[in-house]
């Protein structure tokens, strides 16, 4: 059996509302084209497909689109799991009926943890669990449930029961595992380090296709994450290669198949001269750029400038000319309402330098001063 590993597609998501549906089909058609060129058997999903509990209607079609095309017009079938994203009950309506298709899906746990069946391996899907909630379906462990390892722990046990002798045993599972490195765009690990569960929780599995930290990484020989099939966030995530990972189960040995992206990311550092000169390479300039100008304060006529040479920029960074240490950073939402708005403009830069918001009269007498000045030139 050849098993096609991702996770964490965040079907919906957006950037500075900016709208990621174009980059999210494009690692969607990939996959199809990988599922074909390799002969994948089945493909494993390992949660938050999408990235809101309620998914929009935009993300909705990708996933109706691309389940159409891997389950129906492949004969692939899906093997997903809810993650913490996920509306878990919306993501696995008529889950029963969608089986006959090839879609095999959990959303919440249930009691039943039985695996689905191949020729020579046993895939078991874990949702994203709480204690809470792994003391509510296993009510005879509560007592034993005394951190979220040990609800792991418990419902990989009642799996292992469920082992057949001679085939390979697959979990599929959405959770952080102690020792994964994340990025930033692992929102709800990032803050605070969510609750963490060890790899020994799933001793005995011959394969753990893990979702939820972005970074694609071995844990161990056996346990993986396979990471986001394209970068959500500047910093760690401009460097790392998307991927899916392939598992042979066969040998048990792992293909990684890197996906390309459509927009690439990228913090570009220097000067108001040289960036401007944007002396980088063109999908670096047409890709999703972070702007950090290190010498100069960047009005709006810079600004427009800028974002004309870096069509994709998703913010800027500047400095106060009032404070050399300070530092101002403008995404692409807030120049498009300061670009209309002078009042907020004055508030951007006064909590910037001054780190903290303007006081109501120094905005009315703002205020009053662009109205009298507005006057004027009418006037003229």
């Amino acid at each position: 059996m050849r098993f096609l590993h991702t996770s964490d597609w965040h079907l919906g998501r957006t950037d500075t509302e900016r709208s990621l549906q174009e980059d999210q089909q494009y690692f969607i058609d990939q996959i199809c084209d990988i599922i074909k060129e390799k002969q994948i058997d089945a493909v494993l999903l390992a949660g938050d497909v999408y990235d809101r509990a309620v998914a929009s209607a935009e993300a909705i079609r990708l996933y109706d689109g691309a389940m159409r095309r891997i389950c129906l017009e492949l004969g692939t079938p899906v093997l997903m799991i809810a993650g913490n994203h996920d509306g878990a009950d919306r993501l696995a309506s008529c889950s029963a009926l969608l089986e006959g298709t090839g879609l095999h899906i959990r959303g919440a746990l249930t009691r039943d943890v039985s695996p689905v069946v191949f020729d020579d391996a046993e895939v078991f899907l874990l949702p994203w669990i709480t204690e809470e909630k792994v003391k509510s379906v296993f009510t005879e462990e509560k007592d034993n449930v005394g951190s979220l390892d040990d609800a792991y722990r418990i419902v990989t046990a009642a799996m292992r029961e469920r082992f057949t002798p001679g085939k390979k045993h697959i979990a599929v599972a959405h959770a952080f595992i102690t020792n994964a490195e994340t990025s930033l765009s692992d929102r709800s690990a990032e803050i605070g380090f969510a609750a963490q569960v060890s790899a020994g929780a799933f001793e005995g599995f011959d394969y753990v296709a893990l979702g939820h930290i972005h970074k694609p990484q071995d844990v161990n020989d056996t346990v993986r994450y396979c990471g986001t099939p394209m970068p959500y966030a500047f910093g760690k995530e401009e460097t790392q290669e998307k991927s899916v990972t392939i598992l042979d189960t066969a040998d048990m040995t792992k293909e990684i198949v890197p996906l390309k992206l459509l927009h690439r990311r990228t913090t570009l550092c220097g000067t108001l001269e040289e960036l401007t000169a944007a002396d980088v390479p063109p999908e670096v300039r047409t890709g999703y750029v972070r702007l950090d100008c290190t010498d100069s304060f960047l009005g709006l006529e810079a600004q427009t400038a800028l974002r004309a040479i870096y069509p994709n920029c998703m913010d800027i960074s500047y400095r106060a000319f009032a404070n050399e240490t300070a530092s101002v950073t403008m995404s692409a939402a807030e120049f498009r309402t300061l670009e209309t708005d002078p009042a907020a403009i004055f508030s951007h830069f006064y909590q910037s330098v001054i780190k903290r918001p303007p006081e109501e009269h120094l905005l009315e007498l703002f205020r009053r001063a662009v109205a009298e000045t507005e006057e004027e030139e009418a006037a003229v």
